[in-house]
């Protein structure tokens, strides 16, 4: 279908003026009506990606529909009052960005339907410079209140406004930002979505105690909550935001999804909708072009076969938390009580803790959506000889806790972090939620306490890792890709890691052997490395590879081995300005080795979709076989 199966030229643009508070019958029904089209059209776009494959959070952005409505008829109606434009804190809402570009014009419908989709402009949080009609990129959970406070403080005399949730006002940016934007009367206006529901859970069941509304106000703030569906209710406290001078959060109850069969009410609505839910809403809605068109989406395969690589895939941030339980089994109640504590920062289902907290309960804290803090804590736990705390997130957050990682350090605390999807592989979230600034996590001196860096390449290796290295002291962090990755085979076509295997800190390890140079590589990179080295071979270029599964160790004996070489290549899926590949070359020099020398890694913004992220940057296999063909030459 070439065209957009809803008919969006069905919106009805409207005008508000916040001097009058009250919506005429005319007003109010061209509001609901523009509230059911756009509602309508979130659910089919979204689920488009859940079609293919790239996910795409339908509940955030479905829900915040009504605010946005009236913020849209708000801005029509006087844009010399407002900064025009819907920043959100909450950037996995970003379909709302996507749809409101389309009824401004900027954006062509029918894009949408590649939500998400590589190539498509269209990745997981909005990217200024990037789709049109995007006016803001934001980031990652909690990061805009502080920045619209300085965008309110540039536009005086202007309302700026910020979308919030009750997940986002957890995290300690909008304590920070709260007291400034009190303290200098900013005009800013909070319109926060308060549904009790994170990824994980009830923020009243993990986090008793906090209230968004009594946080607020013990900050200073004006705030007016209701009900986010009362249409009439919601457009008042708005207004009387707007007339009040100084920062006010207008807190909007509802539950996730309203009105969404099965959804309504379910943290399972936090994420895209799936596609047998969206056909059930679209059915009743009467959308039947929409319903033909989710039908008929294919879901885009990779069909390139591995070399190397077995056709078992497994997730390895899955199997950190088997292996950790694995090793908690050894232990009575007991000890594990004593000398464990594992701290969830909401993400426990896709970090693996969720496996822990099934096992073992009672060492498992869901300490929500504040992850500088939880991971201070479990270092705290871990401070004591004996004790060891285990924290876990997503790696792009790991830039968000390099002052606590260095208070652990400072502290000598033992520490076992996992740091799930680490590089670019699957991440249609995009640039921002990249994993690729992961080695600031070794910002130590050279005589300081012991941190080391682990990046298994395969669920084998993932379990060995996760037992060689879970009672030493000190930090450790261990890296997981967002995506599945197959178990690698030896040049028999054995599991390489499987049997005896034992993962031994700080060694590399040959998996294939060369005489023409080396390929030093790890994680996701490390199959598609491997790919390219039998596939080098078999033209006659005889080159090896290397798994530098301890990123920031020196091994000194295979560093010997690959610098008599002609050529060392280093592929990673980190940034290539901070990843292992800015180390490599110096190592190399201080030894007096001085092979050719070439590193790959991340250097462009990102392309959405999932796979097609590393021919994207270059590091899929052909990226690989062209730069060593041309240190070869």
């Amino acid at each position: 279908m070439s065209t957009f199966p809803i008919n969006l030229k069905a919106y009805k643009p409207l005008t508000l003026d916040a001097s009058n508070p009250k919506l005429t019958p005319e007003q109010r029904d061209a509001l609901k009506a523009n509230i059911q089209l756009c509602r309508d059209a979130i659910v089919f776009f979204t689920a488009t990606g859940a079609a293919r494959g790239v996910g795409g959070h339908t509940g955030g952005p479905y829900d915040t529909v009504p605010e946005v409505m009236i913020l849209d008829a708000l801005f029509r109606g006087s844009s010399d009052k407002y900064v025009p434009i819907f920043f959100d804190e909450a950037g996995h809402r970003v379909a709302t960005q996507y749809l409101m570009s389309t009824l401004e014009g900027s954006l062509p419908a029918e894009q949408l339907m590649n939500y998400r989709g590589a190539n498509s402009t269209l990745p997981g949080h909005p990217e200024l410079g990037l789709t049109p009609g995007v006016k803001f990129s934001s980031g990652r959970l909690g990061h805009m209140w502080p920045y619209v406070n300085g965008v309110a403080l540039a536009n005086p005399g202007k309302t700026a406004f910020c979308l919030g949730s009750d997940g986002s006002q957890q995290e300690g940016n909008d304590a920070e930002a709260a007291r400034l934007a009190v303290a200098q009367q900013i005009n800013v206006k909070l319109l926060i979505d308060d549904n009790d529901i994170t990824i994980a859970g009830s923020p009243s069941d993990y986090l008793p105690g906090f209230s968004v509304k009594k946080t607020l106000e013990g900050h200073g703030l004006k705030v007016l909550e209701g009900d986010g569906e009362d249409v009439d209710g919601l457009y008042a406290r708005i207004c009387e935001a707007i007339n009040t001078p100084g920062p006010v959060a207008v807190i909007n109850k509802r539950a996730m999804c309203v009105g969404i069969d099965g959804l309504e009410g379910s943290n399972h609505g936090h994420d895209v909708i799936s596609v047998d839910a969206a056909l059930k809403y679209l059915e009743a809605r009467g959308h039947s072009d929409a319903v033909a068109n989710l039908k008929s989406v294919v879901k885009p395969s990779q069909d390139y076969t591995f070399l190397g690589a077995s056709e078992k895939y497994d997730s390895n941030r899955n199997v950190f938390g088997d292996a950790v339980v694995d090793v908690l089994s050894g232990m009575s109640e007991d000890d594990r009580k004593a000398k464990v504590l594992v701290v969830d920062s909401d993400l426990e289902g896709s970090c693996g803790l969720h496996k822990i907290r099934a096992a073992n309960p009672e060492i498992f804290i869901s300490g929500g959506i504040q992850e500088r803090g939880n991971l201070s804590a479990a270092a705290g736990f871990g401070m004591a000889k004996g004790k060891q705390g285990i924290f876990a997130t997503f790696s792009a957050f790991l830039e968000m806790c390099i002052s606590e990682i260095t208070m652990a350090r400072l502290n000598k605390s033992n520490l076992l972090c996992h740091f799930s999807h680490a590089g670019i592989d699957d991440m249609a979230d995009n640039t921002c939620h990249f994993g690729i600034n992961n080695m600031f996590a070794d910002n130590g001196l050279d005589d300081g306490y012991e941190t080391r860096l682990y990046f298994p390449a395969d669920a084998n290796q993932m379990k060995a890792c996760v037992k060689s290295v879970f009672n030493n002291p000190g930090l450790r962090f261990i890296f997981s890709t967002r995506s599945k990755v197959p178990l690698l085979t030896d040049t028999k076509g054995g599991e390489l890691y499987a049997g005896n295997y034992t993962f031994t800190p700080g060694k590399d390890e040959v998996v294939r052997e060369g005489t023409a140079g080396y390929i030093v590589s790890f994680g996701e990179a490390l199959y598609r490395s491997l790919d390219a080295v039998e596939r080098l071979k078999k033209e006659g270029i005889d080159v090896g590879l290397i798994n530098k599964s301890t990123l920031n160790v020196v091994d000194e004996d295979m560093m010997k081995k690959i610098g008599a070489t002609s050529f060392v290549v280093v592929v990673e899926s980190f940034n290539r300005r901070t990843g292992l590949g800015s180390r490599f070359g110096s190592w190399l020099l201080e030894r007096g080795l001085s092979p050719k020398f070439a590193y790959l890694g991340t250097h462009e913004e990102g392309c959405g979709g999932l796979w097609e992220q590393f021919p994207h940057q270059g590091i899929d296999p052909a990226g690989i076989m062209k730069t060593v063909k041309s240190l070869a030459s």
